[in-house]
């Protein structure tokens, strides 16, 4: 549930930058001395964690709301007279909604990537062949009926036009969002809990990128990417965004020509060398924590509906 990055690219595959391969030029040769509480940052694994992030909900939180969701659209949609509703039904488009395509909306650090194999083999672009399935609640069930899914998610508007189903009128945006809302609260609190953070997140990057440490660190990657004889760029999420990579291509994927996939590695060299990422980390930790500090207030109600939302999901869940 955690996006610290307010850069978004829209592609047709999730692209993992997660590895920690090693390269020419980033074998542990420092191009400068770290700075006090700077982290040594080689991949993402060695990226501590951030002080917003205890404002934001976990993996574990995002599951178990899935896990709650799923007992309270089971429920609604077996008050509508569908009782074989599956608790994790298979979803599957139907032919009469036509042509179906799937994107998927990766995030891109602001401090660039640091994974050398990726880099070497898809440049800035990704594996048209991975696929990304996300992890269901349980056991998959069958799939859903058209008549369950006007009525699950209120499609074609059901809810709108007043339909009733077994006596019961189609609640706006179906069992889905009914249950969404009995999870989540009104509107005012969902926006709390998850709009304040992720703008508050936005606001501190940009002015991380405008702090003198951090832009005394872009331009010593940068000369040191032009360098190596590539274009020099203002910063690493520049490079990734230039849309030369991507000129001519239909599914958000790159041509991995040899200057992008030269590009790419030269790009996480220098990173590694200069120890980018770690200089982003502790200017974002000295901003968050001032930012927290500002606004207590407004975090500890943050920090309240997500007790809240978590005691909502263990009462759904059986626990208490």
């Amino acid at each position: 549930m955690r996006a610290r990055w307010g850069v978004l690219a829209l592609v047709g595959a999730v692209l993992e930058g997660c590895g920690s391969g090693d390269g020419p030029g980033g074998g542990g040769v420092s191009g400068r001395s770290l700075g006090d509480g700077e982290p040594r940052v080689r991949s993402s694994a060695d990226y501590p964690e951030l002080p917003l992030d205890a404002y934001e909900l976990s993996d574990r939180d995002s599951e178990r709301m899935g896990q709650a969701t799923s007992r309270l659209v089971q429920r609604c949609m077996r008050s509508y007279g569908f009782a074989d509703f599956p608790l994790n039904p298979r979803r599957e488009p139907f032919r009469e909604m036509g042509t179906t395509f799937t994107s998927t909306v990766v995030s891109i650090s602001p401090y660039g990537v640091l994974d050398f194999d990726h880099a070497r083999r898809w440049g800035y672009g990704f594996d048209p062949d991975a696929k990304f399935t996300p992890k269901p609640a349980g056991p998959e069930g069958r799939a859903v009926t058209q008549r369950e899914h006007e009525v699950l998610d209120d499609f074609g508007g059901a809810g709108h036009a007043g339909a009733v189903v077994h006596g019961l009128k189609v609640p706006k945006g179906g069992c889905t969002g009914e249950s969404s809302r009995r999870l989540m609260g009104d509107a005012t609190k969902r926006t709390l809990l998850w709009g304040y953070v992720t703008k508050r997140s936005e606001k501190i990057g940009k002015a991380v990128a405008k702090d003198a440490r951090v832009r005394r660190v872009f331009g010593d990657w940068s000369r040191c990417v032009q360098d190596k004889g590539f274009k020099a760029y203002d910063s690493p999420r520049d490079a990734f965004l230039d849309k030369a990579w991507r000129k001519g291509a239909s599914d958000g994927n790159t041509a991995r020509t040899k200057r992008e996939l030269g590009t790419a590695v030269a790009d996480i060299e220098c990173n590694r060398k200069l120890n980018v990422a770690g200089v982003w980390w502790v200017v974002s930790d000295e901003k968050q924590r001032a930012d927290i500090r500002r606004h207590a207030a407004r975090y500890e109600a943050v920090r309240a509906d997500q007790e809240r939302l978590r005691g909502r999901v263990r009462e759904v869940l059986g626990e208490k």
